[in-house]
């Protein structure tokens, strides 16, 4: 049987579980008794509208029992907890391997998680360099070593059979003992001999003798012979010299008449410095013993920012490009500078950005002729009991990378430890692609070869799978909490990836979240070495370059919510294109189009942003026209989020009054940015962390539910009031779950599981509330239904009909009204903001909001992306301006104007490549957005 041909429901009964992953009857959700047969080892791409059913199938279904499966394999003990666990709605799961989940998490903001100790490549690289790694003095550069008891015995064993040899040590007089009385100890330990300047003496002798010689007085501590097949021998001559390092505190002394006298230490000592041994802990920021003393492994450290003390570098020195030297007192020291600076050749007329790096120094550090900002902060200081004093050195404070690890969080000592020239620190600032490179290099010697081999491996094939998904140009340094959403995603799917497991389900959750066409092509091909190796690959996606490359393609719907949850093909792109007509199907033959292509808008009204210099940009001046829509593209890592995030949305916001966010590095705001009234950054962070939290409540539509529930006649004959049809409050709501409708049961080794009140069955309200009702449904029926149920249900009622409205405008009319926030993905939050604008409907007269939405299309089938763009565009109807970070061709091709940046990621990126209309974009050659735009968008259809 062809595994790409959707198989009937009474042969699934037939199949191999060897072969198939096989699902009857699953009804999780709104799944409608789907059963299919998955074939293994392949890449299988599901798909369909949004709320119809796929993630239901995916992760509530499939990984699901995956997980229950593995909870059986525990013990009893742990069992005793879960034995109340729901299985899924489903009649069985056969042939279902060990899962594996990468789902869509929004980014941790821990300040100590980086994307090396995220990747887990920093606890391998802690163990290699600990292992391996040769300190170097900072002063000589040699390497600093130390004598181990074993190098003494190869020292002692390398002479001549027979030959005779003394072992001893210097003998340390402590402060506040006499000789005599070093000597009467020593007889006390048992030694009965000193050598004072090589000359043998009996202990017994001295004692008493006011003409003991003088010189240098060793311990004797053994004499004897080299006997190489003697291995009581050898023992012996070890256990002497341990006792010499004992008693010499670190130093031992072998003496060979006649031929050699040599002194080894133990210390672990050069150029006067005594060094640390290399440990994991040593190379550890999370640890007191690893991290860096000055910034207490944080990185950076609260000092004068740069950036405030010349905030415009367009001006010279003699403009006043020196901020806290613009005033009458403090213009004093900026004199000298103007006066003298002929003698020493500076030109103060040039401005600040043009100085070379060695005239932008000088300000800093001074000369004999004036004294430097240096020398400026130190004495403001010194007079920090003056309070003008510490309020000036507050205005020009700010977070600077640590002077001492160079952001790195480490001990500054940790640097001398290299392995091929390199320290730990210095692989860190690395890009990824070049410590790659620098790993692949490696030459070992073969003793370090087998120590390391194992670590190595590990290494490289994370660094390997980290560049494979189009993350080369990162750092394991980078802090986890400044990558944005895509970033994130590919940074774990490279972790699971870097553990090559065969045999088992990996199941993806819009792994191409973020990515420009050119790197889904790396990630296609990073997902079929998975499934080569002899994984089978399930992608819950909506990319149709994933799709075209997958092995089979399940579409579920056919629409979403109540209308969706039905299997309506199962197949090969092939079988799609040719006999299927399902939305998906209709969209890849060009049926159905997402968007007309209307005739760009002319605008004259533009916002400026000049001299934009954060993270990767390189002195940017990008113009944001008004009254459009403005899509900023590039490839991942060529600095979008920086640009919008970090300069524009902040910078603007400040101007307005609502945005506190730090501001990134930039010179000046031009141009009508006077005209923007408001500004709102429509991102994909949950609308809400409460379970309490629903869509409805957020559009207010809730308000109006209630009062109507308020205003029926028995609610008023008891009193009800509208607060009394609220599940947060007091009064109405059901005590013993809280109006939540199910109870958490605290797990203490694994998640909490969450179980439907027995108070309420899960209705959230006491069951005299439940009495009252609006056309024969209750509250808690209203809080069951859809959107799309709820705008037929409540027609006629115009209050809660023009809250609900944009909800489904917007695509989502699946959604549940009582929906918890926290179950929806990131593209609906993101939704359920853009419906909650849509619905304050006409702002006052005057107003100009401009709207920035990060990838919004993120999760959205073609259908809901074309309900998406119709929503934007209203918003630009209404008189607002629409700024989209985005990499969806079809949305770049609907824009106005669109800021292409790049042309690589990191540090290859951060230039402006293009700024023009989609059609003048086309023409564009060597550029990889205007590339894949001629590739997928044909202008004329």
């Amino acid at each position: 049987m062809n595994a790409t041909i959707a198989t009937p429901v009474d042969q699934i009964d037939q199949l191999d579980p060897k072969e198939y992953i096989i699902i009857k009857n699953a009804r999780v959700n709104n799944l409608k008794g789907v059963s299919l047969a998955i074939p293994r080892n392949k890449l299988v791409v599901v798909t369909g509208l949004s709320g119809s059913g796929k993630s239901s199938l995916a992760f509530d279904t499939l990984f699901a029992e995956g997980q229950r499966m593995y909870v059986e394999s525990l013990s009893s003990y742990a069992r005793q907890f879960l034995g109340r666990m729901e299985k899924p709605d489903v009649e069985y799961i056969k042939g279902v391997s060990p899962a594996i989940a990468i789902q869509q998490k929004v980014t941790t903001k821990n300040p100590r998680s980086t994307v090396g100790t995220t990747t887990e490549i920093y606890d391998y690289l802690k163990l290699l360099f600990s292992r391996i790694g040769k300190t170097y003095s900072p002063i000589s550069g040699e390497e600093v070593k130390h004598h181990t008891v074993t190098d003494v015995v190869d020292f002692i064993l390398s002479f001549e059979e027979g030959q005779k040899v003394m072992i001893s040590c210097p003998l340390q007089v402590l402060a506040g003992r006499t000789l005599e009385q070093e000597l009467e100890l020593l007889l006390q330990k048992g030694y009965t001999r000193i050598l004072i300047e090589g000359e043998a003496y009996f202990v017994e002798d001295l004692l008493g003798n006011k003409d003991v010689p003088k010189g240098s007085i060793d311990i004797l501590i053994d004499r004897a012979s080299v006997r190489k097949d003697d291995e009581d021998n050898q023992f012996r001559i070890a256990d002497s010299v341990q006792t010499a390092f004992f008693e010499g505190h670190g130093e031992c002394t072998i003496t060979v008449p006649g031929e050699v006298t040599r002194t080894f230490s133990d210390k672990f000592e050069l150029d006067g410095i005594s060094f640390e041994l290399p440990s994991v802990n040593f190379f550890s920021f999370n640890n007191p013993y690893g991290a860096c003393k000055t910034c207490e492994g944080f990185g950076s450290v609260l000092g004068i920012d740069p950036d405030l003390v010349i905030p415009d570098k367009s001006m010279s020195v003699f403009e006043g490009a020196i901020a806290p030297w613009r005033g009458e007192s403090t213009g004093k020291w900026l004199e000298p500078l103007v006066k003298k600076g002929i003698y020493f050749d500076f030109p103060i007329h040039r401005a600040y950005e043009d100085l070379s790096p060695e005239e932008q120094e000088l300000l800093w550090t001074g000369n004999s002729y004036f004294k430097g900002l240096n020398a400026f902060f130190e004495d403001l200081e010194s007079k920090t009991h003056k309070i003008q004093y510490r309020v000036m050195l507050s205005r020009f404070r700010g977070r600077t990378t640590c002077p001492d690890c160079r952001g790195t969080r480490l001990r500054k000592d940790a640097s001398y430890v290299k392995i091929g020239g390199k320290s730990i620190t210095d692989l860190v600032l690395l890009p990824i692609e070049k410590g790659l490179a620098f790993f692949q290099n490696l030459s070992l010697t073969e003793q370090e070869q087998k120590v390391a081999k194992r670590l190595l491996k590990e290494i490289l094939n994370r660094l390997e799978y980290i560049d494979k998904v189009g993350l080369g140009y990162l750092t394991l340094n980078r802090l986890t909490s400044t990558l944005s959403g895509g970033e994130y995603q590919r940074i774990k799917l490279a972790t699971s990836l870097g553990s090559a497991l065969v045999g088992s389900m990996y199941i993806l959750d819009e792994p191409s979240i973020g990515l420009h066409p050119r790197d889904t092509d790396r990630l296609i091909e990073v997902l079929k070495s998975l499934r080569d190796l002899g994984n089978t690959v399930i992608v819950v996606e909506h990319e149709e370059k994933i799709m075209r490359a997958a092995d089979q393609i399940i579409d579920i719907g056919p629409d979403a919510g109540v209308l969706g949850g039905e299997l309506v093909f199962q197949g090969n792109l092939q079988q799609l294109l040719s006999s299927a007509q399902t939305h998906t199907a209709r969209y890849l033959k060009g049926e159905e189009k997402i968007l007309d292509r209307l005739q760009p808008r002319t605008w004259k009204d533009f916002i400026l942003v000049k001299g934009a210099r954060e993270n990767n940009l390189k002195n940017l001046q990008v113009k944001f026209p008004l009254n459009t829509l403005t899509v900023v593209t590039g490839v991942s890592g060529s600095g979008k989020s920086t640009l919008i995030k970090k300069v524009l949305y902040p910078a603007l916001g400040k101007t307005l009054g609502t945005v506190l966010d730090e501001t990134g590095k930039f010179d000046k705001l031009e141009g009508d940015y006077k005209k923007i009234t408001q500004i709102e950054f429509v991102d994909q962070n949950p609308i809400g962390k409460s379970s309490r939290s629903n869509p409805v409540t957020y559009v207010k539509a809730y308000d109006a539910v209630r009062t109507l529930y308020a205003e029926q006649p028995l609610a008023k004959q008891r009193g009800y009031k509208p607060a009394f049809f609220s599940f947060n409050v007091d009064g109405g709501r059901c005590e013993a779950c809280q109006g939540e409708g199910t109870v958490t049961v605290e797990m203490q080794f694994m998640a909490d599981i969450h179980l439907t009140c027995e108070s309420c069955k899960g209705k959230r309200f006491k069951n005299e509330i439940l009495d009252i009702k609006y056309q024969d449904k209750d509250i808690s029926d209203v809080l069951a239904m859809t959107i799309d149920e709820a705008m037929e249900f409540f027609k006629g009622k115009s209050q809660i009909i023009n809250r609900l409205q944009p909800l489904q405008e917007v695509g989502l009319g699946y959604v549940g009204m009582g929906q918890s926030s926290n179950t929806l993905s990131g593209g609906e939050a993101q939704r359920v903001k853009l419906a909650s604008f849509l619905g304050k409907g006409g702002t006052k007269a005057g107003d100009h909001i401009l709207f920035v939405f990060d990838e919004p299309t993120t999760g959205l089938h073609f259908h809901d992306i074309r309900k998406l763009l119709h929503s934007i565009q209203a918003l630009i109807d209404q008189g607002h301006s629409v700024i989209i970070i985005e990499h969806n061709t079809e949305v770049i091709r609907a824009a106005d104007w669109v800021i292409d940046l790049g042309p690589e990621g990191g540090e290859r990126g951060g230039n402006l490549c293009f700024e023009g209309t989609p059609e003048a974009m086309l023409i564009v050659q060597d550029n990889h957005t205007a590339h894949y735009l001629r590739e997928t968008i044909n202008f004329d259809r």
